[in-house]
């Protein structure tokens, strides 16, 4: 899956090049709704090309790609607390945790 996201590089005043990049998130679906009330745009996969694309896209277009994804197509459960450790990169993060 991909998320929706912007890039750019810019120089700022002090003449330093600065790469950014955001994560764009939007209303949640109802799966995610009970974990928190917004959630990163994923795209689906008809879409990313379009997302990526250089063309303006018309307003509608925006609005439905950054719509949120459908939560029956989702699935959600407990992980670890390692998940929110940076030095933890391995499958076990993702394992559903028994017993919560």
């Amino acid at each position: 899956f991909g998320f929706a996201g912007l890039y750019d590089v810019w120089r700022n005043p002090a003449g330093t090049t600065l790469r950014t990049y955001t994560i764009i998130t939007t209303t949640a679906n109802t799966l995610m709704a009970p974990i928190h009330d917004r959630m990163p745009v994923i795209l689906k996969q008809d879409d990313e090309m379009r997302w990526l694309s250089r063309d303006v896209l018309p307003a509608d277009e925006v609005h439905r790609i950054l719509a949120p994804y459908p939560a029956e197509l989702m699935e959600a459960y407990p992980v670890s607390e390692r998940v929110n450790s940076p030095g933890a990169d391995d499958e076990k993060v993702i394992e559903p945790v028994k017993g919560l």
